[in-house]
Parts: C-alpha cells; sequence; structure tokens
C-alpha cells in the first residue's frame, strides 16, 4: 500500500505534464484548423491553448475524474432512508415539517 503510494507521487506529475501536452496540442491543432477557416480568428499557440482548456475548466466545470460523482450523495441518502425505521421515518418528517417545504402552499407567509 505504502509503496503504490510512493509510486503515484513520482507517477502523477508526469501523467499530469502528458495530459496537458497531449489535450493542449489537441486543442491548438483543432483550434488552428478550424477557427480561421470558420469565423476568421487568429492562429493560437501551444500555451494559448492550455489556457483555453483551463478556462474551459473553470467555466464549465469539465474534466471530473469519477462518473456520476454528482448524484453519488442522492444514492447515500436513498440508502439511509431504506435503513430507517418508520419511526425515525416519521421523526424525520417531523422536523421537516417545523423547517417548512419550499414552495408549498402552507409554507407561504401569511399576510
Amino acid at each position: 500500500m505504502r509503496r503504490n503510494r510512493a509510486a503515484l507521487i513520482f507517477i502523477a506529475p508526469f501523467l499530469a505534464a502528458l495530459f496537458l501536452t497531449v489535450f493542449g496540442y489537441g486543442v491548438m491543432r483543432l483550434w488552428n484548423w478550424l477557427m480561421p477557416a470558420l469565423f476568421g480568428l487568429h492562429l493560437i499557440g501551444f500555451w494559448q491553448a492550455v489556457g483555453i482548456l483551463v478556462l474551459s475548466k473553470i467555466l464549465f466545470g469539465g474534466f471530473h475524474g469519477r462518473r456520476g460523482g454528482r448524484m453519488h450523495w442522492r444514492h447515500r441518502m436513498r440508502e439511509r432512508w431504506e435503513r430507517m425505521t418508520p419511526e425515525q421515518r416519521e421523526k424525520l418528517h417531523s422536523v421537516g415539517d417545523r423547517w417548512g417545504s419550499c414552495g408549498s402552499a402552507d409554507a407561504a407567509p401569511k399576510v
């Protein structure tokens, strides 16, 4: 186990550099092939292509490592709900009633 972590620490920077190089070069080639011909834009260099990758990560939240990682909490909550006893479920519902529910008619403030 310890050897795997040590190996990962040494291999991870090389894999990150390989990823950056391959995808940066790919973005650069695609941009320089399509964008000047379609929209009359200028050619870009490698570091500009890497900048586009980083910007797309910031704006669109891409490059997710896990599939379905966003919905993992829903699966965990469903498992917890299924393990609850009817008394625990009722208690949870009563807490929700005290907080009110969003969008329901009885939760609207009365004037």
